[in-house]
């Protein structure tokens, strides 16, 4: 026979695991310093005027 859980416990468990993984995609998406904001800022930048540089007219 299969084991018996208890449903209330099992939905809590759920909603915590979905919150840490949320909480983790903030943590990366939220959690960086100014500093490296801009260096994301300043490459995706140059990598967009090296591609319009490249582009045929």
């Amino acid at each position: 026979m299969a084991e018996v859980i208890n449903l209330k416990t099992a939905r809590k468990a759920k909603a915590r695991a979905a919150k840490a993984t949320e909480a983790a995609a903030n943590r990366a998406a939220f959690g960086r310093t100014k500093a490296e904001r801009a260096a994301d800022a300043a490459e995706a930048a140059r990598r967009a005027a090296v591609l319009d540089g490249a582009k045929r007219e």
